[in-house]
């Protein structure tokens, strides 16, 4: 089943086992069944005699294995093949069922540990689907970790019968005892923090309880990465609060204009951001929401206010909040957001094989995605705004010798149309002629660009017109004290490289800042000793 390369590579990994595993598998006599005895022998082959396996399951989701631990019945059960994006998440809940130890904070786990109640998750993926990993290893390892979790990990191409009576338009997505719990990417924390509703409130006390830093970062994204390492790297104290580190990076599929690095995944270059950072002393707060920014007040200090009520204080701030993706902002978008409106054709496409979709926004974004969705569904249509699509040619030229494209000029979307379900149509005007028109498609995948996460800034910093931190070249805002960097600003450029350009120089243009002014406990002795 695998190619030498990976079982050279599973052999390794399996060799730090250190506990035997049983492999239980609910087998048919289809052709995916066959693929995957295939690829249980080659785990078991590669696991040198610690893995035995066990081809009498009677569950009733087939072709499906359990990962278990010797002498147990029960485990974490992959439902299809899981290769692809995926394939990792396999070898982790081998390498963890098999008491390898997970890269994760111990607090954490001990946050797994303490969860009260009995949980069964069903977490639907796909394998083109790079949001996918990091929900199902975080929902893999919670059930390894703590007796009372059971999870599923169920590839929707594989089951699209189950898919369509759970109507899953949009992966990953998650069920809880058989009801919806939440979609798209989450973390290991955030699907803790929405168990254990009162891990919001300890995190707060902890945050309250922290000392003023020298430099505090705001957003964990390529800005604020680099901004947190080029501010610890001058051996002053550095904070990062986050909602998510990696920022919009966690939902970038293939990235190759980064220079040095030939071809990388967002996933990927999130990790090895958040690794470099923790290399040194940073103080990293994930899951945390800016809310208010206070300037500087006799005591030298800026104040970030966070949705949780505490608030963190700081000599200077770096503000990297990133952007995310536009809406259309259309009657029925909200409505049908995850049944059948979608922002990633990479994972969510193989949900709409065979079916009509549309693609809004004729940018490289919106072009790239039409392509990848030709591949896989019957028909696209690509409406955009403007004249003339705005792609590079290069990707204008593959997208027209597609035969199952057709695009849609100076098309306004007007509303999304559905049965109360699932999408089953749009309506668009023609700013030409006036006319409107609908159309009929089950999927709609909007590629319109990006908006500034900045609206808890307003009437505090600057901003352009279109949301953006005014800043001048050094990353300077209007607010002594405060710097920028990355999408959130007027950097005309969005790119992961001049982000980090733009973090490690507002980081630097912030230290200079700290230099030229006393630090407030200095400030007060000098008054003390005047008076």
């Amino acid at each position: 089943m695998l190619d030498d390369t990976l079982k050279t590579q599973l052999q390794q990994y399996m060799g730090l086992l250190r506990q035997p595993l049983r492999l239980i598998a609910s087998l048919d006599d289809s052709a995916a069944a066959q693929e995957m005895r295939g690829l249980l022998d080659d785990i078991v082959a590669a696991g040198n005699g610690k893995i035995t396996l066990d081809a009498s399951g009677t569950d009733a989701r087939r072709p499906s294995f359990v990962v278990a631990r010797e002498g147990q019945d029960h485990g974490v059960r992959f439902a299809g093949l899981p290769l692809g994006h995926e394939f990792e998440s396999l070898v982790l809940t081998l390498l963890w069922t098999g008491g390898h130890p997970p890269k994760v904070a111990e607090e954490v786990l001990d946050s797994i540990k303490a969860i009260h109640g009995t949980f069964d998750f069903d977490v639907y993926m796909s394998l083109t689907c790079h949001n996918c990993p990091d929900v199902v290893q975080a929902l893999a390892l919670m059930a390894i970790v703590n007796p009372n979790i059971r999870t599923t990990v169920i590839e929707g191409g594989a089951f699209q019968q189950e898919v369509e009576q759970r109507q899953v338009m949009a992966v990953p997505m998650v069920f809880q005892g058989g009801q919806m719990f939440d979609s798209g990417r989450m973390s290991l924390e955030q699907i803790i923090a929405k168990l254990d509703t009162g891990a919001a409130a300890r995190d707060a006390e902890k945050i309250k309880a922290k000392d003023a830093f020298d430099v505090l970062v705001v957003g964990g994204g390529p800005a604020g990465s680099a901004a947190a390492i080029y501010a610890a790297r001058k051996g002053i104290r550095t904070g990062v609060a986050a909602e998510r580190f990696g920022g919009q990076v966690l939902d970038t599929m293939a990235i190759e204009n980064f220079i040095s690095v030939q071809h990388t995944e967002g996933p990927k270059l999130a990790s090895a951001l958040e690794a470099h950072v923790r290399e040194y002393e940073v103080d990293i707060m994930n899951l945390q929401r800016a809310t208010e920014l206070v300037p500087a007040g006799a005591d030298g200090l800026v104040e970030v206010k966070l949705e949780n009520g505490a608030s963190l204080k700081s000599r200077a701030v770096i503000l990297s909040t990133g952007a995310r993706w536009r809406q259309m902002n259309v009657p029925g978008e909200d409505a049908y957001r995850n049944k059948g409106v979608a922002y990633c054709p990479h994972c969510d496409g193989p949900l709409f094989k065979g079916k009509r979709v549309a693609v809004i926004g004729g940018g490289n974004s919106g072009v790239e995605a039409a392509i990848d969705l030709a591949g896989i569904v019957s028909h696209v249509t690509v409406f955009e705004f403007d004249s003339k699509l705005r792609a590079d040619q290069v990707l204008q030229a593959k997208l027209n010798s597609l035969p199952n494209v057709k695009v849609v000029l100076n098309a306004q979307t007007t509303e999304v149309l559905g049965d109360g379900q699932k999408v089953n149509g749009l309506v668009y005007t023609d700013r030409v002629g006036g006319d409107s028109h609908h159309v009929e498609l089950e999927g709609i995948f909007v590629q319109i660009g990006l908006l500034p996460n900045t609206e808890w800034l307003r009437g505090t910093v600057e901003l352009s017109n279109r949301g953006e931190i005014v800043i001048d070249d050094r990353g300077q805002t209007n607010v002594p004290g405060v710097f920028a960097a990355g999408d959130c600003t007027t950097v005309p450029y969005k790119q992961i490289i001049i982000a980090m350009g733009a973090g490690s120089t507002a980081a630097l243009s912030a230290f200079d800042h700290l230099i030229r002014t006393p630090a407030p406990a200095v400030a007060k002795a000098e008054v003390a000793e005047t008076a």
